[in-house]
């Protein structure tokens, strides 16, 4: 008799809890703001609970509170926190907590995502439930080595480009029907390879000049785009060239009517630069021709003032500025907790001009491939 009275005490007292818990679980949910004080409080409990039972490692700390919710019972407050932490300096077990840390800076750590459910009363805090996703290290991705021998691309406004294209416009204006030479419009692409020598492949587009080939048997500097006949070709063309062995450079140029195509933006020769003339007078620069491209310099950085402040002018109003952390619903996600100081590795330019270049034996560089001695 007794022990059926105990069994139906104890089945009651199975149900009550039953409905308790399953009354807190329907519980409403409201959103909170992140960067509330008892939404950081609690944060701080759950990385400081989940830090007492790390076995091994180092201890995280808060980064950014993605989103925080609050349920109100009989009992308290129920907080249902989303964070972000990361991995600090201090290690797992020590004596420092997460909030005298600073993050370990490894160059290639990936937030932890974390979630928390903390209990809290007047006068009582407790942390039903933590859980990080174990520390994720990014993919390192390794750096090419250099590829000896492979085509480079460099600047269309390089010096380099002067006997390459040159070469190319002087092949295309001996083989032509054109009753007129072309002069060179702009370049939009080219590349340089280490052969046997250097062989260069252009991309270019060319205009019609005033220089009929009856009047005049090469380019020269009284040769320039045609304003009032404008006919346009676009080229490809592989340059070979080896100064050193005084030797003919071959081009092979295929061109075809009209602009060059699929490049935003043209980039014209720079005042200076005329690779139009005969290359084999293309180092001599007379001071009649140097006087010549001072003149064209003014003229085009008149020409650009000009256009930046008509476009200025034209300018219907500002772009709205975008919507800022403090801005968003909820101040979600919040501020990070410090400031991420990332890890600095020096780019190849500061390392050429602070260390002093070395030659290590045994290994080569694209002046070897060449044969020079």
């Amino acid at each position: 008799m007794k022990l059926g009275v105990r069994l139906c005490v104890l089945v009651i007292s199975l149900q009550l809890w039953a409905l308790g818990q399953r009354q807190e679980l329907e519980l409403e949910q409201v959103l909170v703001f992140c960067d509330d004080k008892d939404v950081e409080a609690a944060v701080d409990l759950a990385l400081v609970k989940y830090n007492e039972k790390l076995p091994y490692g180092n201890q995280l700390a808060l980064y950014q509170i993605l989103e925080a919710s609050t349920a109100q019972s009989d009992s308290g407050t129920q907080y249902f926190v989303e964070f972000n932490g990361r991995v600090t300096d201090c290690p797992a077990g020590g004596n420092k907590v997460w909030r005298d840390c600073d993050y370990l800076s490894t160059g290639n750590q990936v937030p932890s995502p974390c979630n928390a459910t903390v209990h809290m009363t007047e006068t009582d805090k407790e942390v039903l439930a933590v859980f990080c996703d174990p520390v994720v290290e990014a993919p390192v991705v390794a750096e090419r080595s250099t590829c000896l021998g492979c085509p480079r691309e460099i600047d269309v406004d390089s010096e380099d480009l002067k006997a390459p294209v040159t070469y190319s416009i002087t092949r295309f204006n001996a083989d032509s029907d054109s009753s007129h030479h072309f002069v060179l419009n702009s370049v939009g692409f080219a590349t340089r390879q280490v052969v046997a020598g250097f062989r260069y492949r252009l991309m270019f587009d060319m205009r019609k000049s005033n220089c009929s080939k009856a009047d005049h048997k090469e380019l020269n500097d009284e040769c320039h785009p045609d304003a009032e006949d404008v006919e346009l070709a676009h080229c490809n063309s592989t340059v070979d060239v080896a100064p050193w062995r005084h030797e003919t450079a071959e081009a092979n140029v295929e061109c075809a009517p009209g602009p060059l195509q699929n490049f935003e933006v043209f980039r014209r020769r720079p005042p200076g630069w005329s690779p139009l003339r005969n290359f084999n007078n293309f180092a001599e620069a007379t001071p009649a021709s140097t006087a010549s491209a001072k003149e064209e310099s003014l003229e085009e950085s008149q020409e650009l003032s000009l256009t930046a402040v008509t476009t200025a002018s034209r300018d219907p109003e500002p772009a709205m500025p975008p919507i800022t952390t403090a801005e968003s619903p909820f101040h979600c996600p919040s501020k990070p907790w410090t400031q991420l100081v990332p890890l600095t590795i020096p780019s190849p330019a500061q390392e050429k001009s602070t260390t002093p270049p070395t030659v290590v034996e045994g290994c080569f560089s694209d002046l070897d491939l060449l044969g020079k001695k």
